[in-house]
């Protein structure tokens, strides 16, 4: 069984950040525009760790 690399683990902590960050703004805040911010980064981070999950070699 292969390690996993370092990239992997800090996507994956980033995707959960930017989902904490997304529901706190949009339960919390009227801040429209920072929300769409975050998720957006939320979604970029987990495209990237979609695209480093089924590229590495060996899983």
């Amino acid at each position: 069984m292969s390690e996993l690399p370092v990239l992997w683990y800090g996507l994956l902590c980033l995707v959960a950040i930017f989902g904490v960050i997304t529901w706190f703004l949009d339960n919390f805040s009227q801040k429209h525009e920072l929300k769409r911010i975050s998720a957006i980064c939320g979604i970029i981070s987990m495209i990237s760790l979609l695209y480093v999950t089924f590229t590495t070699e060996g899983l």
